[in-house]
């Protein structure tokens, strides 16, 4: 232990190369989960809340059927499709 010139320094440096790819990792974690929470958030508003997201208010989880709504026609019967 004569040369011990540098011990501390490179403790400290290999210390802070961990604890920065420690702290990166979690960031990009984080900031993925974050992402993903507002992505599911927007996607549950614009179910609920139409109106807000530039739909109309009869569409979306109020159970309109296309018949009613207007967007699909049925053409023929379902019984003539399968036989």
């Amino acid at each position: 232990m004569s040369n011990i010139a540098g011990v501390f320094t490179n403790g400290a440096e290999a210390y802070g190369r961990l604890l920065e790819v420690f702290i990166d990792g979690h960031w990009w974690v984080v900031g993925d989960a974050l992402e993903n929470v507002g992505k599911a958030t927007k996607r549950l508003g614009a179910n609920a809340y139409p109106q807000l997201y530039g739909g109309s208010a009869s569409s979306g989880l109020r159970g309109s059927s296309p018949e009613k709504a207007g967007f699909a026609k049925p053409c023929k019967e379902i019984t003539s499709r399968f036989d």
